[in-house]
This record gives C-alpha cells, sequence and structure tokens, in this order.
C-alpha cells in the first residue's frame, strides 16, 4: 500500500476492520458454515476493494487477514490469496458504481431456491419492502472467473432487488455498503425459509404490484429515524 497516500491508506484500514466485523454476523446469523462465504466493501476515493480471503476459517479472522484487490480482481496487499469468487465481486464493483459492499453465501433456504432455479415470489410485505418484488434467479456460471459477476449484474438490471439467487450455487446480495449487504443476506434467508414452510401449507397468496410498489417507497424513502437536523 506504500503507493497510496495516507488517506486512501486508512479508508483502506478501516474498511479491513468493517469487513472482518461483517464476517462475524454471517456467522452470527448462520448464513455460512465452515469458510464458505464472503463480505467485500469497495474502499471510498479509490478503485480497490477489501474482501476475505480464501480458505480461512471464520474464527481466525482479524482486520489484517483481510485482503486488498483492485477492480480487475487483481491483489494489491495483504498475505493471504483472495477469495475464490474474488473475481465476481470485482466485476460487479467495476460495472455498478453505486454498489459499495457484496456478499455471497450458501445459506440453506436460498441456496435451496437457487438449486430449483426458482426465483422466490413476493408474498410477504417484507420483500415488497427490501426486495421490491421477487428475487430474482441468475444463470449458472463456473466459479473462477468473472461470470458470475456477469450473472449478478444482468440479472439486477432488470431488478429492484439487492440479491440473486445464482442458479445451482447461492445468493449474492449487494448494498450501498458492506452492512447493507449482509442485511440483504439475512432478509433474502429469511423470506426464503418463510416462503417455502407457507408452500407447504398451500399457495402462498401475492401481493398486487401497486401495493408491491407503494409498500417499497415507503420503506426506502420513509422508513426509519429522519437524518439529524430533520424533523
Amino acid at each position: 500500500m506504500s503507493n497510496f497516500g495516507p488517506r486512501v491508506r486508512g479508508e483502506v484500514q478501516r474498511a479491513r476492520d468493517e469487513v472482518c466485523a461483517l464476517h462475524a454476523e454471517l456467522a452470527r446469523w448462520e448464513l455460512v458454515v465452515w469458510t464458505a462465504g464472503n463480505v467485500s466493501q469497495r474502499v471510498p476515493g479509490a478503485d480497490l476493494f477489501v474482501i476475505k480471503p480464501s480458505g480461512v476459517s471464520y474464527d481466525a479472522l482479524t482486520p489484517d487477514a483481510m485482503v486488498v484487490c483492485d477492480l480487475d480482481g487483481h491483489l494489491v496487499d495483504g498475505d493471504y490469496l483472495p477469495s475464490s469468487d474474488t473475481a465476481a465481486h470485482a466485476y460487479v464493483y467495476a460495472h455498478l458504481p453505486r454498489v459499495g459492499g457484496v456478499v455471497h453465501t450458501h445459506s440453506t433456504y436460498a441456496t435451496a431456491w437457487a438449486a430449483r432455479g426458482e426465483e422466490i415470489p413476493c408474498v410477504l410485505t417484507m420483500m415488497a419492502d427490501e426486495f421490491g418484488g421477487p428475487v430474482p434467479v441468475g444463470p449458472f456460471a463456473i466459479i473462477g472467473d468473472d461470470s458470475i459477476g456477469r450473472g449478478i449484474v444482468e440479472t439486477l438490471a432488470r431488478s429492484r432487488s439487492p440479491a440473486v439467487l445464482m442458479r445451482n450455487h447461492g445468493p449474492f446480495t449487494i448494498g450501498p455498503d458492506g452492512r447493507a449487504a449482509v442485511k440483504a443476506a439475512a432478509l433474502v434467508e429469511e423470506v426464503a425459509r418463510t416462503v417455502h414452510i407457507a408452500r407447504q401449507l398451500g399457495e402462498p397468496q401475492p401481493i398486487a404490484q401497486a401495493d408491491i410498489d407503494a409498500l417499497y417507497d415507503r420503506y426506502q424513502n420513509a422508513y426509519g429515524q429522519a437524518p439529524s437536523g430533520d424533523c
């Protein structure tokens, strides 16, 4: 990192701290097992992102173990090889400038929907709020190059959802930062589980598109606390 100024180095360290803490959230919400899954976060002001190293167990992760890559997926700084999903994350960052965080898990219920190649229908107000409609399915793609990233970007271009179920693989989620992407990963697993259970009892009732749009607008623009200084 000696080629970068003190501001960028400071942002990298903050991203390392945050990404390390967010991996603990994946484990806390039971979204990952063993060394599977990863969180990454864009470094503000630089064409860089921080991601989990490949094959390192969650209890061994520290901020300094996180690795730094450029938007071509090349290792820039770190003592370990980056995640096997690095090329996918890099492609997303390079093609979706609004995205500041990417998460991949193999969480049980969401991955089960991905294995069936079926989108999760929008039958819950929580889904309308967070995803703005169904959770879409992306194409099958081989791990190792940017094929997964291309599938994510192409699929989400047609959806308001921050989550995509990559066919026969599992969920990927995006957000303005890593924490938002982790939230989407937790919620996509929750709705995948709930809708699966609902289908065991009968056919879930769809929500009208106008109601989905109204719920999404309220949640995205009015829900929560007003910024400091606002009424």
